[in-house]
């Protein structure tokens, strides 16, 4: 079927249904195997033959997806095939590094490459639509879905959003192995107040255009074919019902022509908002502001939109558009032509190989994702300096599930390094003191050349309503450390988590080496086993700033500047009187096994015109005796404005491996264009002046390189 024939059969296909019928299109419902929430709804192969059902989320498998696609497509009235989603984060079967980790390897490839790799064992298995990426930008690691997301820089989020879409919609959207991918959550999600999950948000528009939008715009630049709004309101006005920036801005001037998918439940929870008294007053503000499908919402499109019509307070026309960006939908995804495209029994085989390849990028991945915080007296890599090491702590099976394998560490290191004797010994659980499995761990300690212990979070500790606000190491791990690290045997301390933690001061000073390993997925034995080895050399930089204490959250790099900055000798600015203002570890911030200098920072030209662009160079060198490979961070500074710009923009990344001793050179590209920021009227604006240049390593202002050029109006 041509295009205009796919256009032409869904208007017929409109004008046939009756209004429940549309209505069910409108509607998705969770299927038994994973429940993402509460169950409100009850689903019967009569509800599906009936079309009271558009799509299924949670359900997978080919041959069960099948068996519920047949009753669609082959005993319903109207034939309408459903589409099923799933909640793919970090992988399928091959699970990759958590978003927040990933997301410090500053590699958009390799973002797009995962991404595709997870599409493509989700396709396998009959699913249609992942709902991810999550691009929420995040400033406070208390808000537990920090986990899922790409940190707290707007440019990142950005890069990352476009990254995820095109890997997961490779090499085409309606591909057997590829998925439609949707961007959540729309937006300013990750600036709950205290970083407490569900709880309101208080952004001025100013942020919302700057920080939290910028990269659902890219996502959309990119294809995505599908956008989730967040849970959260906006001045008062839940983003489920928000006609100005889901309606007016993300489809009327961004053209967004996709569908918009509810998170689950919200529509209704319009009513807990207290904005509607109702179902239908929730249906009729959800539908009007573009929402499309109503995911899980206890019948508050089945049940509210005809109450909503009834009442006058939405129109069939509306409906139908809903309707229409439904199917097209369906469309997009291939399933008109071939519903069990991806749920067939002869659906094409991936090439012999595949598993393995996946397993080798997750193994990639991994490594990637780790940043060395600290590395005093090159502890690290181990190398021949150990003649025995002691893997100690609860998360040294990689998930704080010690009954499913607690040798996770340990295997991978053994096998990396055969001729050291590792040996291991839990010392706690996550969350509380043995205190003789603690005196069992602390007399391994005592018997070995070094430590590796193994502290941090659970994964159920981070995620969606997870929310912590003391984002720090349980007291029996911190108890379990102080032990371990008063016995005077260098330790090295892997930190697994979802989020930046706050660190006691005596575990990093006292520690020879940290390192944030995050939830590394499948390959992390072998992975953190190949950089505590030395194999692979640590790439990672942080992409969300660490705190010293929970009283600097929120905190990142990109603040506006202060009239009275901090002065260590002046009583009235802006600082603390019992900590520092700065960071524990900066965004940025990540060690490697050699070092890296950079020098000669140049620019092409000096003044530049409205319309045109500077190319940026600097020098690198690897002063170390091993290979390794640098990240480059470039930002911007607008010293004089009409509004008053941040500190430090970021505007580019770039990567460069270099042989021990090897210079190089790493460049950039700025348009005049990318200076533009949101004015007082809201309005994007580009104004002449002096504009400060700056290239580093990390966002630490004082490392910086730095060169001024001038934006000129009539040069």
């Amino acid at each position: 079927m041509t295009a205009s024939g796919v256009l032409d059969h869904i208007e017929r296909l409109i004008a046939q249904m009756t209004l429940d019928e549309k209505v069910g299109q409108l509607t998705m419902l969770s299927a038994e195997l994973i429940q993402t929430g509460p169950t409100r709804e009850i689903i019967t192969p009569d509800a599906i033959v009936e079309g009271r059902i558009g799509s299924l989320l949670n359900l997978w498998g080919t041959d069960r997806v099948r068996e519920v696609q047949r009753l669609a497509v082959e005993q319903s009235r109207l034939k309408i095939p459903l589409f099923f989603g799933l909640d793919v984060v970090n992988g399928f079967k091959t699970i990759f590094p958590i978003a927040i980790g990933e997301s410090c390897a500053f590699d958009p490839g390799l973002w797009e490459r995962t991404a595709h790799a997870a599409a493509q064992e989700t396709a396998a298995v009959g699913v249609d639509l992942t709902f991810a990426p999550m691009i929420d930008v995040a400033r406070d690691p208390r808000w537990g879905r920090t986990v899922e997301g790409p940190g707290e820089d707007t440019y990142v989020a950005s890069r990352f959003a476009e990254a995820k879409v095109r890997g997961f919609q490779a090499p085409r959207v309606d591909d057997v192995f590829a998925v439609g991918a949707t961007a959540k959550h729309l937006a300013g999600y990750g600036a709950v107040q205290a970083g407490r999950e569900y709880a309101s948000v208080d952004l001025t528009q100013r942020q919302m255009r700057e920080i939290y939008l910028p990269p659902f715009r890219a996502a959309v630049e990119a294809g995505v074919v599908a956008i989730m709004p967040a849970f959260t309101d906006l001045d008062g006005t839940p983003m489920t019902a928000s006609t100005a920036i889901l309606r007016d801005l993300v489809r009327a001037q961004w053209g967004f022509s996709g569908v918009m998918v509810s998170d689950y439940g919200s529509v209704a929870e319009l009513v807990v908002h207290g904005v509607a008294e109702d179902l239908g007053d929730a249906a009729a503000l959800a539908l009007k502001a573009g929402v499309d499908i109503d995911m899980m919402g206890g019948g508050a499109y089945t049940k509210g939109l005809p109450l909503a019509l009834q009442r006058g307070k939405v129109t069939m026309e509306e409906i139908d558009e809903a309707v229409r960006r439904v199917l097209r939908l369906k469309a997009q995804l291939g399933l008109f032509a071939d519903p069990y495209r991806r749920c067939g029994a002869d659906r094409p085989v991936e090439a012999a190989g595949a598993d393995a390849k996946r397993l080798e990028l997750a193994f990639e991945a991994a490594c990637r994702s780790f940043v060395l915080l600290k590395n005093k007296d090159g502890v690290l890599p181990l190398l021949a300096k150990p003649a025995s090491v002691a893997v100690i702590g609860p998360l040294a099976d990689a998930k704080g599930d010690l009954k499913a394998n607690p040798d996770v560490v340990v295997e991978g290191l053994r096998a990396a390094r055969p001729e050291i004797a590792f040996s291991f010994a839990p010392g706690c659980d996550v969350d509380r003191i043995d205190e003789r499995e603690m005196q069992k761990a602390v007399d391994l300690a005592k018997g070995s050349d070094s430590v590796v212990l193994c502290l941090g979070e659970t994964p159920a500790m981070s995620g969606e309503a997870s929310s912590r606000a003391r984002p720090g190491l349980p007291d029996a791990q911190c108890e379990l450390a102080r032990a371990v690290i008063d016995l005077g045997r260098p330790v090295i301390v892997l930190l697994f988590s979802g989020r930046p933690l706050v660190l006691p001061d005596w575990l990093v000073e006292k520690a020879q080496a940290l390192m944030a390993v995050w939830f590394p997925g499948t390959e992390a034995g072998r992975a953190i086993a190949a950089v505590l080895s030395g194999a692979v050399n640590p790439v990672g930089r942080l992409s969300m700033t660490w705190p010293v204490d929970v009283g600097q959250i929120p905190i990142f790099y990109g603040e506006r500047p202060s009239g009275r900055p901090a002065a260590v000798d002046v009583k009235y600015s802006s600082k603390y009187l019992d900590m520092p203002n700065e960071p524990r570890f900066a965004f940025g911030h990540g060690l490697s096994y050699g070092e890296f200098a950079l020098s000669g920072l140049k620019v092409d030209r000096s003044v530049i015109p409205m319309d045109g662009a500077v190319n940026v160079e600097v020098d690198i060198e690897n002063l170390g005796a091993v290979a390794g490979e640098a990240t480059i961070f470039f930002f911007t500074r607008d010293p004089v404005a009409s509004v008053a710009r941040p500190q430090l923009e970021l505007k580019g990344f770039r990567k460069i491996a270099l042989a021990a001793h090897e210079r190089g050179k790493v460049g950039f590209r700025l348009t005049a264009g990318e200076l533009r920021f949101v004015g007082a009227d809201l309005s994007p604006r580009l104004e002449p002046g002096a504009i400060d240049l700056h290239v580093g390593q990390s966002a630490v202002r004082d490392m910086l390189l730095s060169t001024r050029i001038e934006l000129k109006a009539d040069a």
